[in-house]
Parts: structure tokens; sequence; C-alpha cells
């Protein structure tokens, strides 16, 4: 194994802050599963042509059959899904004090903000619809991007 994906513990890494730390990682991996979950479903239904349903807005069968719900053949979904499979074993590995992981867990959450607002400003001003299970998404991204500000600034 490289050092790099050794953990690196020193006195200073027992720090309460660090402690603080391996908690917060551990909420970004369980939010994650939530999120994961969300995606999966979605997928499930894109990919066995079941209709999602909506309980809350009107809008999901538009969203989810819009011409943004798939790039180059793949349902966003299960992009989403393999994302936050990712965020859940990258923070997992952060908690435990790979410095890497939580270097590249920041990288890959600010992809997904940025992704989930895009993806909101088409079901706004685009396709004029909502879907709960993506607007659940984006606000369980938005969660874990905040949980990541929050850990760099405990560093």
């Amino acid at each position: 194994m490289s050092s790099s994906a050794q953990p690196i513990v020193t006195n200073e890494d027992k720090s309460p802050a660090s402690n603080r730390s391996a908690y917060l990682y551990a909420a970004v991996a369980v939010l994650s599963l939530f999120g994961l979950a969300d995606a999966i479903y979605l997928t499930i239904g894109h990919m066995t042509g079941q209709t999602v349903r909506c309980t809350i807005v009107a809008g999901c069968s538009e969203v989810l059959s819009s011409p943004y719900s798939v790039v180059a053949g793949v349902p966003l979904a299960l992009l989403g899904a393999a994302s936050y499979f990712s965020v859940f074993s990258l923070a997992t590995l952060a908690a435990f004090g790979y410095r890497l992981a939580g270097t590249l867990l920041k990288l890959l959450v600010a992809s997904m903000l940025v992704v989930s607002i895009w993806l909101t400003y088409l079901q706004a001003f685009v396709i004029r619809q909502f879907c709960q299970y993506c607007l659940f998404s984006a606000g369980v991204t938005f969660t874990i991007a905040i949980l990541l500000f929050v850990v760099r600034r405990k560093r």
C-alpha cells in the first residue's frame, strides 16, 4: 500500500477537532446512503420503465422522462448512484484518517453540487416541473457539502 493510502495518525490527529471531523465524515457516509437509496430507486424505475410515484409534487414523470435525464444513453440516476456510493466509500475512509480520501471526497461532492444546481435550474426554468426525488437528492448533496465545509473549517 502506498504511503498516501495509509492513515497518518499523529498526536495532533487525536485532538477533539479531529474527532469531530471523524464524526462529520461518518454523518456524510450515512447521508450518502439516503442519496444512494434514492438514486437506486430512480435507476430501477428508469431501467424497468415503471412510472415513479410522486406524492408531494406532480412533475416527476415529466422530469424523469425529459431528455436531460439521460447522458450518452446512461440514466443520470445511475450516475448519481455511483456518485453516492463513491461518497460513502470516501467518507468512510476519511473518517478513519485517510487524507487523500478526504481530498477526493471534497472534489467529488463539489462536482455533485454543481450538477445538482444545474439540474434544479433545468427543472425550474426549462422543464418547468419538479421531481421530489431529484429535489431530495439535491438536498442530500447540499447537506453533505455543508458538512464537508464544516470539516474544512475545523481543520
